[in-house]
């Protein structure tokens, strides 16, 4: 089109009346091109049969297009197991796990342990001991906890369906509402006290973490203030530690602590049940406490209770029996550190292992009288100090006089002033002119010391001392059950005998006095104690006694000087 000269040509159309156009245009080349030029359909998905029980199929093949078989992708088994069908169990049942070390009752009522008896070892009444807390109102063990998503229904409540295999030894529990899925596993060998637990809980195709719990007790139930011997753990291996927890510690509600620990789990003084998760599995051990009413109580007690995760699907070994040297570091050589020797534990250990043999070998398993024995070897080890420290005390008593001397000549002399050094100087001249050591007849009881708290750790931790009799003692690791015990009475007397014929060299008559008060004292101190150390103290305390009379007989206390003749006294009467 031309145009006349000095015409203006027209503007282009702007941006704006633009933009509408061309968007027009090329959802028209769209529509145009799906229309003509369909994709290819997509392979019909290939169906694959959920495996059930112990039994599991092979991966689906898809088959290529030149007709080899190529691995198709990994199946989602968590939406699989949302798409199942609901299954339960019809009515509640028990299942029983029996072996010549324990029997164990599971129910499917929420597909926990409603009993875990010991058949070797017994309770304070004399029956299998039963390791689960019969009166307590809280979830059985192996129950479910969650932190934070939860499925709709009570998982501790619903009917399970169970299945039993391998002979007897693995347990299934299965259920699902159509949507949560949870599946439990528990695998035991009954030659020995480790079993496999394993869970899953799915709801919809998401894994859900959850714990598997032990509260409201564990161990020896009718034992003495029982709630307060239990404890959580876990071993830290990093830091090569044993960490604990009591019931206190989750007062404000639980407490997790998580990490590529070792081992956790709870215990009492003498059993232990614990999760030994696979190497580089992080494991959370969260700490309860629990209200629980008990016999002989008139107010509800806290136990501690534990929980155990690996996270969204929980795979462990489990160990529950007894704190045996032997059996746990046969397990795994970190479940020794279970036995805490204490802080002596370089003398507690070694004394653990000659009352077992004395007991083995020459007292016919009896701890009792294998304590009296040990006790004796010990004491005439030590003989050689404490006989120093007889003769220290003699010379002692020798040098009174004078030591009274040199008092006299500054008793107005006080603590403050300059010549209080020089009185101490000629003290501690006197002595070493005399070869006295004034502090020798200490290091007898600082000796004993080390050995008497090894005791207390082996009658408090050894699962062989745990029930064992001597005479009319029913059980040394724990007090006496008679209404008068007479252990600690006899202890009293012997211990009035002792400082009656230990010489008191220097001793004022009115301290004296007071520390015959003693003796009261450490029989108070004794009475709850267990009567295995009791024993020990009442023993070294005899040992004691004969070895002081021999010293008396061969090695006389010195004469005490005669009295001062006094001053005559002057009449003042007038002749």
């Amino acid at each position: 089109m031309s145009t006349s000269p000095g015409s203006v040509p027209p503007e282009p159309p702007s941006f704006e009346k633009r933009l509408p156009l061309a968007l027009a245009l090329m959802m028209l080349v769209l529509l145009g091109w799906q229309y003509f030029f369909k994709p290819a359909p997509a392979p019909k998905p290939v169906t694959v049969p959920v495996a059930t029980g112990n039994n599991s199929a092979p991966p689906p093949q898809a088959v290529g297009g030149n007709g080899t078989n190529v691995a198709a992708p990994p199946v989602n088994e968590s939406s699989q197991a949302a798409a199942l069908a609901p299954v339960q169990g019809n009515t509640e049942t028990t299942t029983e796990i029996d072996s010549d070390l324990y029997k164990i009752v599971f129910t499917n009522r929420g597909a926990v342990a409603k009993s875990w008896v010991l058949k070797k070892y017994k309770d304070d009444a004399g029956k299998p001991l039963q390791l689960i807390n019969p009166d307590s109102k809280v979830p059985l063990p192996f129950a479910l906890d969650f932190a934070g998503q939860r499925p709709a229904f009570d998982a501790n409540a619903v009917l399970y369906e169970t299945q039993v295999s391998n002979g007897g030894e693995t347990i299934e529990f299965s259920y699902s509402d159509g949507r949560t899925s949870i599946h439990k596993t528990f695998e035991f060998k009954k030659d020995n006290y480790l079993s496999m637990a394993k869970s899953t809980v799915v709801d919809g195709s998401l894994n859900v973490p959850h714990f598997l719990t032990w509260r409201g007790g564990f161990g020896d139930s009718k034992a003495f203030k029982e709630y307060t011997k239990i404890s959580t753990l876990h071993y830290d291996a990093s830091d090569s530690k044993l960490v604990k927890k009591v019931a206190k510690d989750a007062k404000n509600g639980p407490i997790s602590e998580t990490g590529n620990y070792t081992f956790g789990g709870i215990e009492d003084e003498f059993f232990a049940a614990v999760a030994l998760p696979s190497d580089n599995t992080q494991l959370d051990v969260r700490t309860y406490s629990d209200n629980v009413k008990i016999a002989g109580e008139s107010d509800p007690v806290q136990f501690a209770g534990v929980g155990l995760s690996t996270g969204p699907q929980n795979s462990f070994s489990f160990f529950v029996g007894p704190k045996d040297t032997h059996l746990l570091e046969g397990v795994n050589p970190k479940l020794g550190t279970l036995i805490d020797w204490g802080f002596f534990g370089i003398i507690a250990k070694p004394l653990f292992q000659s009352l077992t043999y004395v007991a083995d070998h020459w007292t016919a398993h009896n701890y009792g009288w294998a304590i009296i024995l040990v006790t004796l070897i010990i004491n005439t080890c030590l003989f050689p100090i404490r006989l120093s420290s007889l003769k220290s005390a003699r010379k002692m008593q020798k040098l009174q006089p004078q030591l009274k001397a040199i008092n006299e000549k500054y008793k107005n002399v006080k603590i403050n002033d300059p010549k209080k050094a020089e009185q101490n100087q000629e003290v501690m001249d006197l002595y070493k002119k005399e070869g006295v050591n004034p502090v020798g007849g200490c290091l007898p009881l600082v000796l004993q010391l080390p050995f008497f708290y090894a005791f207390y750790k082996v009658l408090n931790i050894s699962i062989d001392l745990r029930h064992a009799p001597w005479l009319w003692v029913s059980d040394l690791s724990e007090p006496e059950t008679f209404f008068i015990r007479v252990l600690p009475i006899v202890m009293i007397v012997t211990q009035f005998l002792t400082q009656k014929l230990t010489p008191q060299a220097g001793v004022d008559p009115n301290q004296q006095k007071m520390f015959m008060f003693m003796p009261l004292m450490l029989g108070f101190f004794f009475y709850n104690l267990s009567s295995g150390l009791v024993l020990y103290y009442l023993t070294g305390n005899l040992v004691g006694i004969v070895f002081q009379l021999i010293v008396n007989r061969f090695m006389p206390a010195p004469i005490p000087p005669p009295p001062a003749p006094k001053a005559p006294v002057r009449s003042t009467v007038k002749k």
